[in-house]
């Protein structure tokens, strides 16, 4: 790579719009250079440029040559700068400043801030410094990479030799705080490293971890030089170097962003993440060259925070000097432990490969062992770099792999350490294939290897006593399994063929038959893991996106299944897997659906073992029966008569006792029987009378039209997102309209204000005292870089006289009302819609009729999708 230079010229008095031009001419330069250059040569360039700069300033605003100097700190004072980086500068001064001189600083800053730089910045005199770092861990960190600019030369050297000889941390205590300091950053980031849209600087694995390692290191040997760790056998030279060129590479993405945004910014948004794949020679793919880039990102922040965890250990046991003596157990020939770690007990443990795993099944034994030593898993990076083949191919290895995981705490801690450390990736091709591998959308949120082992560690937690309240039903499923570990390994494989083309489950499903083969599980065993993962898409899809309050559907979904183990099992895998793929994605709305659907097809396992084998209509019957006698109990409880109530009820439909719960039904007869005109409509309700943690919203009205859309076009007004909806009418031109709604992080309505607020607005609306709001908000920043094509799929309904169809689009401010209007327009009913958000997708389900209750024919089909494709690409 060529070493760039530029080279201002500044000019005589120096202008705002002059150094405003150069500046730009400065990004400019960088950002053409950044092709082919050296990233730490365009780093100094940049530092250099603004030293000029400053220089230039500095003699032009005749500052006193002794008593005041300009000293440059922090990251700036490293002399390594990005575009957007700020510019922390230090005023030191030896006597109290005349105003004069005050008022010229005050000058030089707002200059410098005029030309748009981001500049801060202190004025203290050597006292202050002294002070403040002794009260500041950070002010004493920038103290650290102080850099000389302007001014008084002496002055610059008696700070540094302050800083130096009289740091007010000892090693101990700064090493202690710098150490708290990173966990806590870590924590602002949920400990991973593999969040979808990562800070380049502060995520786990980023550039702040690097910089942590160089404080401490410069702080307990007094030294301004990284080698300094390899001279006192803290770090390798092949370790040194790796952590340099993991630096560098960060460094670039970090420069591309910075060009991209155009000013300071350290999230790599997806906003960005396409144009810096562009700059970083990714090619213009798009979201191949995105994958590609973020891929290269997360194997490189995976190797700092490695390195960076050893390293710190290393420095806890010189700085703290933890004592090994103490506790030490021998586990066997290989390893012994202390206090909380498991360490090798010589250097030559790792020379058969199937030390390796034994290491791990050592932590899943012993509960007090929390972390591998430094200098073991130093021996740990040497052999895994020395592996020529898969362990899998190893006899032994694949014996001790199977008896980890099913150890009970196999896929605890000890998993854990094993997806850390990449040996899973060492011992599966198929998993090293995945690692740091990303899906450019918004629904997942972490990388196809960390989802999984999150999925994995979702699965073990059911297990654990402390866990049980959480999720029951998965807990007593897995605690009832003879072989969990059958669990863990679909759960392993379920996405493991991700990234290669073709039906991941599919190729997913060979896999972990090759893997069943070569492990030599049971036949059994191996059947139910090849199912699970080829279907472990299936009841999540049925649960929120078919009509599982039809008996058909659970049916057919039971038939599927086929036996109540491979259900157990599956219901397990996929609240696991909901569950790891994106923390906003779980809410008890889902919970409850796939709950249902669990009972109801163990339900129907167990009439099938019955001889009599009820029929769809038989099973439909008994069920509005249930329904309707538990809600007369209650309602009888509650003082009605049977006589009014089954007056009332004689106008509903069936469809209405089918489609809700018993509490329902009470509640809803409860309000409509105090109807006495329509003048009291509409009759609206909020609440959650099935105890499934969402908002119901009930509206009775009398029939007219855009109804639907008129409601839906309020709720997302009032941002809140429909779930699901279910519109009937009663015998004699009312509806009955039920929504699911929940608000945008989640969670059920219950702030009393805007429950008023709802249900005043909807009232307004429908009594057309208002008109129908228009939703037009603007597309949230995450989804103005995604596209999605919007398809309209007819689905097979068992019943003749309806039609179903899928809608796939963006999911836009609006999509749902937008929809409802098209429907409503072509004169459709609406009978059910249920709506499921896959990160930026919407995947939404509408079962329709004509107004003559038939089902659309081809030539109205086409209209529709038409129609529906028309009006969201106008949007």
């Amino acid at each position: 790579m060529m070493n760039p230079t530029f080279a201002p010229s500044w000019q005589r008095p120096l202008t705002l719009a002059e150094s405003r031009q150069q500046l730009e001419a400065q990004q400019l330069w960088a950002a053409e250079a950044f092709i082919t250059a050296d990233i730490e040569s365009l780093l100094v360039a940049r530092s250099e440029f603004v030293d000029s700069l400053l220089q230039t300033l500095w003699q032009q605003c005749q500052f006193p040559d002794q008593g005041l100097a300009l000293i440059a700190v922090g990251g700036f004072g490293r002399g390594t700068l990005h575009p957007g980086s700020d510019i922390d500068l230090l005023f030191v001064h030896q006597h109290p400043l005349p105003n004069a001189i005050k008022e010229k600083i005050a000058n030089f800053i707002q200059f410098l801030w005029d030309v748009r730089l981001d500049v801060g910045h202190s004025v203290r005199t050597l006292a202050d410094c002294r002070e403040q770092a002794e009260a500041e861990v950070t002010v004493a960190t920038s103290l650290l990479e102080q850099r000389y600019i302007s001014g008084d030369t002496e002055l610059a050297a008696a700070l540094q030799q302050d800083t130096f000889h009289q740091f007010p941390w000892s090693s101990r205590a700064f090493y202690q705080a710098k150490q708290d300091e990173q966990q806590q950053r870590h924590q602002q980031f949920h400990g991973t490293s593999y969040n979808l849209e990562p800070n380049i600087k502060s995520s786990p694995g980023g550039l702040r971890d690097i910089q942590t390692i160089g404080w401490i290191a410069k702080r307990h040997f007094q030294t301004q030089s990284e080698e300094s760790l390899v001279q006192f056998g803290f770090i390798t030279a092949a370790e040194l170097l790796e952590l340099r060129e993991q630096q560098r590479f960060l460094w670039r993405i970090r420069f591309a962003l910075h060009l991209e945004a155009g000013k300071k910014e350290d999230r790599l948004l997806f906003d960005f993440q396409v144009g810096v794949a562009q700059r970083m020679g990714y090619g213009n793919t798009g979201k191949t060259a995105v994958e590609a880039l973020m891929k290269d990102y997360f194997n490189a922040v995976a190797a700092v925070r490695e390195l960076n965890a050893m390293l710190l250990q290393f420095f806890d046991q010189a700085i703290l000097g933890a004592d090994q003596s103490t506790a030490t157990r021998n586990l066997d020939s290989n390893f012994y432990s202390y206090n909380n770690c498991i360490a090798a007990r010589h250097d030559r443990v790792f020379d058969r490969d199937e030390a390796l795993l034994q290491l791990f099944l050592h932590v899943a034994r012993d509960d007090a062992i929390e972390t591998i030593q430094a200098h073991t898993i130093r021996l740990l990076r040497s052999a895994r770099q020395r592996l020529q083949q898969p362990l899998c191919s190893q006899p032994q290895c694949r014996q001790l792999f199977l008896e980890l995981l099913a150890l009970p705490k196999g896929c605890g801690l000890a998993f854990q350490l094993l997806h850390e450390h990449r040996i899973l990736a060492h011992y599966l091709p198929q998993w090293a294939q995945i690692v740091g591998q990303m899906q450019f959308d918004l629904f997942h949120a972490y990388t196809v290897d960390e989802h999984t082992f999150r999925l994995v560690r979702n699965l073990y937690r059911y297990t654990l006593p402390d866990k049980t309240e959480d999720f029951p039903l998965c807990s007593q499923l897995v605690s009832a399994m003879d072989h969990p570990e059958w669990l863990y390994i679909a759960g392993i494989f379920h996405d493991i063929a991700k990234g290669r083309g073709g039906d991941h489950s599919e190729l997913g499903e060979q896999d972990v038959r090759h893997f069943a083969e070569l492990h030599g599980l049971p036949e059994h065993a191996t059947e139910l893991v090849a199912w699970l993962v080829r279907h472990h898409l299936f009841m999540s899809v049925t649960a929120q996106k078919r009509d599982i309050h039809d008996p058909e559907v659970v049916r057919e979904f039971a038939e599927t299944v086929q036996t109540q183990e491979r259900l157990d099992y599956l219901y397990c895998l996929t609240v696991a897997d909901i569950r790891a793929t994106n923390s906003t994605l779980w809410n008890n709305w889902k919970a409850t659906l796939l709950e249902n659907l669990y009972h109801a097809t163990a339900a129907f396992f167990a009439r099938a073992s019955q001889t009599d084998i009820p029929s769809a209509a038989r099973e439909m019957r008994q069920r509005i029966h249930e329904h309707q006698a538990h809600a007369m109990a209650l309602l009888l409880s509650a003082g009605y008569t049977a006589t009014t109530i089954e007056v009332l009820w004689g106008r509903f439909t069936a469809d209405y006792f089918l489609r809700h719960r018993p509490e329902q039904i009470a509640w809803h007869t409860q309000y409509i029987a105090r109807v006495e005109s329509d003048e009291q409509l509409p009759l609206i309700l909020v609440g959650d009378e099935s105890n499934q943690g969402t908002t119901e919203l009930f509206v009775y009205h009398h029939e007219q039209d855009y109804l639907f859309a008129a409601i839906a076009a309020v709720l997302e007004g009032q941002n809140l997102s429909i779930h699901d909806a279910q519109i009937l009418a009663t015998r004699d031109g009312y509806v009955m309209d039920t929504f699911v709604v929940l608000q945008q992080n989640g969670q059920p309505l219950t702030d009393a204000r805007h429950i008023e607020s709802l249900k005043q607005q909807l009232h307004d609306v429908l009594r057309s005292r208002q008109p129908v709001p228009s939703v037009q908000r603007r597309l949230p920043r995450r989804l103005r870089s995604f596209t999605v094509t919007t398809k309209i799929e007819f689905v097979p309904t068992k019943n003749k006289h309806r039609t179903a169809f899928e809608l796939i689009a963006l999911d836009r401010p609006g999509l749902v009302a937008r929809v409802a209007r098209v429907l409503q327009r072509l004169d459709l009913n609406i009978l059910t819609a249920k709506i499921s958000t896959v990160g930026e997708q919407a995947e939404d389900l509408f079962i329709v009729t004509t107004r003559r209750h038939e089902a659309l024919n081809a030539e109205q089909q086409n209209e529709l999708r038409q129609q529906i494709i028309a009006a969201l690409e106008d949007a």
